[in-house]
């Protein structure tokens, strides 16, 4: 089957794409393996434009339904290769085989998990992974936060504007984050504490967090009440299927791009968290600007080859 343009992904990146290539009169396939990508899995979120408070996965559901009045084909399903000849690609997926002119690579990234058990089912329910989305759900209330870097560091800031006490567990000796955000954390004080040299070994709670259990006791116990846990230690780009093309990646892993989102392989353009454009801040509003920039050149890419 043959199109104009392929979408890599089903996160805000990869729909917004898919919603601007409709409006553009192309014709799109978009393929994803895990629906939503990040964004379904973040919970209630309060900072997307438009909305009070909207879940995660209702919010892609949303942009799902508006790509798919667009005429926008969509397949659940993983891409197991990608490969290149002139203007060209050709991706395999489920055993098929799907042409297109140009690609847009928005495979997201990971965000590092604790990997323990109980984990996966409390997401959403006591265990976050944005601080930025979710942080104002446990106003009043008393969270964790694991990290150890500069973006924890921030997260932890930001989270004291709605927390009326905040744990920061870091496995190392010491908290590294730019000078400023140090300052800031300082100025924290009691709202604050941190707890060094110490690792979540367990997560405990049924249909909801109840509390952390530590690999070292903290002033007496292992045992730490809290309402939300939000896990800060960083994330891992997708980026096989872009190695494969010959794609240019930055010193941190993620793909490289210009302004309008463009990878140094022609026809190929990369949107959303797998691309450091806005170097740590990994949003949905933001990964949905690049999806629409990303569709834009790819349209103007494609009225010359095409």
């Amino acid at each position: 089957m043959k199109y104009d343009l392929i979408i890599i992904g089903s996160g805000a990146a990869g729909l917004s794409a898919g919603i601007y290539a409709g409006r553009y009169r192309m014709r799109a396939l978009v393929i994803g393996k895990e629906f939503g990508g990040e964004t379904a899995k973040a919970g209630v979120i309060f900072n997307y434009p438009g909305f009070q408070s909207v879940d995660g996965y209702e919010l892609m559901d949303l942009m799902k339904q508006q790509a798919a009045k667009l005429n926008i084909e969509m397949l659940d399903v993983e891409v197991a290769s990608i490969t290149r000849q002139g203007h060209r690609f050709t991706v395999t997926a489920d055993k098929k085989i799907y042409e297109a002119n140009a690609i847009i690579l928005a495979i997201g990234a990971e965000r590092r998990r604790l990997g323990l058990p109980n984990e996966k089912e409390l997401t959403g329910r006591g265990v976050h992974y944005c601080v930025t989305c979710d942080g104002p759900v446990y106003t009043g209330k008393t969270v964790a936060v694991i990290g150890g870097g500069d973006a924890s560091v921030k997260g932890v800031i930001l989270e004291a504007e709605y927390a009326k006490k905040i744990f920061f567990i870091a496995r190392r000796k010491e908290i590294t984050a730019e000078p400023i955000n140090l300052d800031h954390l300082r100025k924290l004080k009691n709202k604050v504490e941190i707890i060094l040299e110490t690792e979540v070994r367990e997560i405990v709670g049924k249909n909801k967090l109840e509390k952390l259990i530590l690999s070292r006791p903290y002033k007496g116990s292992t045992e730490l009440i809290v309402d939300g846990l939000f896990v800060e230690i960083g994330a891992t780009p997708n980026i096989s299927l872009a190695e494969s093309l010959g794609v240019e990646l930055d010193e941190r892993g993620y793909i490289k791009v210009n302004n309008m989102m463009l990878t140094n392989i022609d026809g190929v353009f990369a949107a959303g968290d797998v691309v450091s454009h806005f170097k740590s801040f990994k949003q949905a509003i933001a990964a949905a600007a690049m999806g629409a920039v990303a569709a834009n050149s790819a349209h103007n890419d494609y009225k010359i080859h095409g």
